[in-house]
């Protein structure tokens, strides 16, 4: 199954407190790099908003699983799966651009505009399933109803850890 991680560089970049503020470009190549080695050693586990993890549903942890939010502990049979990974930069993190190599893993999208507005309108255009990961309500919002499924930071960060 072909399945594409939409990544909010800025809202994922901001969920850690490592020093990104002085240095955002340097702080996004970081994450690519992360986002690199994600891509290519693959996920354990199940797939966010997949059928695994049905909307609202609890999870094995006994976590809640908001309509298509990813919950960390799955309920997969332990397979492994290998996204497609678009990373979604925006303002002075676009540098970044000059600082990485590319990656096969990884796509950088330097938003034209508004990143939200970039990763919505990914989240309705890239076939096959989606998931969006961010914090943003709005943004989810707007995910969700281009027919993405959704994960906030922190599943994404423990995955990178």
């Amino acid at each position: 199954m072909d399945v594409t991680l939409i990544v909010d560089g800025a809202n994922v970049m901001g969920s850690r407190a490592d020093g990104w503020w002085r240095d955002r470009a340097g702080a996004m190549a970081r994450l690519h790099g992360e986002l690199a080695a994600l891509a290519a050693h693959g996920v354990a586990g199940p797939v966010p908003g997949g059928a695994a993890s049905p909307a609202g549903e609890a999870s094995p942890a006994g976590e809640a699983s908001p309509a298509g939010e990813a919950s960390p502990a799955g309920g997969a049979a332990g397979g492994r799966w290998f996204p497609r990974i678009v990373l979604v930069v925006e303002g002075r993190a676009r540098a970044v651009l000059g600082l990485v190599e590319p990656d096969p893993g990884v796509r950088v999208v330097a938003a034209r505009g508004e990143g939200d507005d970039e990763i919505a309108g990914l989240a309705g255009t890239l076939p096959g399933p989606r998931i969006v990961v961010t914090a943003d309500r709005e943004l989810k919002r707007r995910c969700r109803a281009a027919g993405a499924a959704l994960a906030g930071p922190r599943w994404l960060t423990r995955l990178l850890a």
